[in-house]
């Protein structure tokens, strides 16, 4: 059925019938839309390659730390399963929370950054070593 209504021979067939205006028209709009096309794929990859990685160790109580990883959902990786690889890998709780501003991130127990910054660099080699960052965050003492 899919071949008979849009194999080869009946969209030439189809195309030949319509009328020259018509013809004109639809050749733009392929046009338009191939034009639009390339456009968002190319500012998708500008997207991606500006996007940064933040690692951050947050101090939590003491001698306590978390590592906190952010933006990764801006290249298109799944946060939950990553989280649960990175659980796996460092054998420490670990998982993915919203920010305050909207965002997700992944958050592990434990002062991991070092070797979390390892991981992702040999594990998804689409995320370009400068954009990722390791940032230490001093947890700002309380009133008490």
């Amino acid at each position: 059925m899919h071949e008979k209504l849009y194999s080869d021979d009946a969209l030439n067939a189809n195309l030949s019938a319509l009328s020259v205006d018509a013809q004109k028209r639809a050749q733009k709009d392929a046009a338009k839309k191939e034009a639009k096309a390339a456009l968002n794929e190319q500012r998708e990859s500008e997207r991606k390659a500006a996007a940064k990685v933040l690692i951050k160790r947050v101090e939590r109580n003491k001698r306590k730390y978390v590592t906190v990883v952010s933006g990764l959902e801006e290249h298109g990786l799944d946060l939950k399963k990553i989280a649960k690889e990175l659980g796996k890998k460092f054998a420490t709780g670990s998982s993915v929370t919203k920010t305050a501003s909207g965002g997700e991130e992944i958050t592990v127990q434990g002062d991991v950054s070092d070797d979390v910054y390892d991981w992702l660099t040999e594990r998804y080699e689409d995320i370009p070593e400068d954009n990722i960052d390791c940032i230490e965050d001093k947890k700002k003492k309380g009133a008490g």
